[in-house]
Parts: structure tokens; C-alpha cells; sequence
């Protein structure tokens, strides 16, 4: 069994960031599926297809949720999934994110959750001229 990961965000940004990670690693390690919020939905329909998408994902392990903008509707929609057993929410979503997370598929949930945090921070650099 592995961790199913679930990337909720606004539009296509979740299905765009998994194509170039998959791309980018020529694998997908883990199970993983994309829900896009459009910006006129019904969060509460979107609660409803985020929990199906749940229960296809989790083979026993849990499920890692990347959401793209804390407290926005893709994040309070992914956020409502946190109640549920063996789920695990991080906001923030992106490429170096996702990348750190399918390069450590063995982890427990805890484990890829922190690492998916850690290699999103990693992954935001300010970098200015002549800077090495």
C-alpha cells in the first residue's frame, strides 16, 4: 500500500503542476488525481467529489491533500477533508512541492506531508543580480 495524493486548486494549476512533475520525473509514483475548483462552483458539490476522489485514493496508507492558496475555495474545500481518517492537508502547492513528495513515495503519511512542506519552502527563492 502507498499514500494517494489529491491536488485541489483553482482551475487547471493542479492538473498542470502533476503533468510537469511526471514529466519532469518520467514516472508518477503515487497514486494521485486532481480536483479543479472553478471559480463559480458549488463548494459544497466539490466537498462531495473531493471525498469520492478520497476514497479511490486511499488504499489503507492515507491521502496527502495539496491545495494551491490557504483559505481560498480550493483550500477551505481541501480543508474539510481534513476531519476524515488518515488525511493529511498542506497548502501552498508547487512544482518543487509535488516533486519532493514523489521522490520519497516509501514515506508514511506524516513523513511525505512534512516533506512535501519542507520542499515547498525550499522551492520559493529570492534571487537578485550578481547573487551566486
Amino acid at each position: 500500500m502507498t499514500i494517494g495524493v489529491l491536488l485541489v486548486s483553482h482551475g487547471a494549476l493542479g492538473e498542470v503542476v502533476l503533468d510537469i512533475a511526471v514529466k519532469t520525473l518520467s514516472v508518477c509514483p503515487l497514486a494521485t488525481r486532481t480536483l479543479s475548483i472553478p471559480f463559480d462552483s458549488d463548494p459544497e458539490a466539490m466537498k462531495q467529489t473531493a471525498l469520492s476522489l478520497l476514497q479511490e485514493l486511499d488504499s489503507g496508507d492515507g491521502v496527502l491533500v495539496l491545495t494551491d492558496m490557504f483559505g481560498a475555495t480550493p483550500s477551505n474545500v481541501a480543508c474539510t477533508l481534513a476531519c476524515q481518517d488518515r488525511v493529511l492537508v498542506v497548502a501552498g502547492l508547487n512544482l518543487p512541492m509535488l516533486l519532493r513528495v514523489f521522490n520519497y513515495p516509501q514515506l508514511d503519511l506524516q513523513a511525505l506531508a512534512e516533506r512535501a512542506v519542507e520542499g515547498g519552502r525550499q522551492g520559493v527563492v529570492m534571487h537578485t543580480c550578481g547573487a551566486a
